[in-house]
């Protein structure tokens, strides 16, 4: 399975974008990614720090052929994600249930799954915002960015392939 890239210089949020994307196109599995975002979204309405520099994308796929309760699909992207950072980054990586990523109890990883329907077809939205360059000051919980924890520092492209190639691997075992 590709995933078919869209990539932006500035939109409002990634995940809103994929929604428009899958509303009016026909593409059932794609990523969406921006070099800045206006209006980046977190859980239970929070807003998420979009500082230039940082990663902000969301891979968008059909649940057709995926029989996962969300509980379960939450834990297979986290896992993902996790996946793709532990390539540069050694050392333990935690899961914050529901879906943040944390290095030595600082959150470096923020996920925000949406469900949306086309035409009697659910898909999946998985906004990823990393921190790489700069962390987010967010009162009580503390924050840290991926070039602060890491000798070599991967380009952007470098992780973002690497999302790509993971994300199309895992789910390709769906769509056989």
């Amino acid at each position: 399975m590709k995933l078919k890239q869209f990539n932006f210089k500035k939109i409002n949020s990634t995940n809103d974008t994929a929604i428009r994307i899958i509303m009016r196109s026909d593409n059932e599995f794609g990523i969406v990614k921006s070099e800045l975002q206006k209006k980046g979204r977190g859980q239970q309405g929070k807003k998420w720090i979009s500082y230039k520099g940082n990663l902000f994308l969301s891979f968008f796929y059909a649940l057709e052929k995926i029989n996962l309760s969300i509980k379960k699909l939450t834990k297979f992207n986290c896992l993902l994600v996790k996946k793709a950072l532990s390539i540069y980054y050694k050392k333990k990586i935690t899961v914050k249930p529901p879906n943040d990523l944390l290095i030595g109890d600082k959150k470096i990883c923020g996920i925000l799954q949406e469900i949306i329907s086309k035409l009697d077809k659910k898909y999946l939205i998985v906004g990823i915002g990393i921190n790489l360059k700069k962390k987010p000051i967010i009162k009580d919980y503390p924050t840290t960015c991926l070039y602060d924890v890491v000798d070599k520092k991967p380009s952007k492209e470098e992780i973002v392939n690497s999302l790509k190639k993971i994300f199309e691997q895992n789910l390709s075992h769906f769509y056989r």
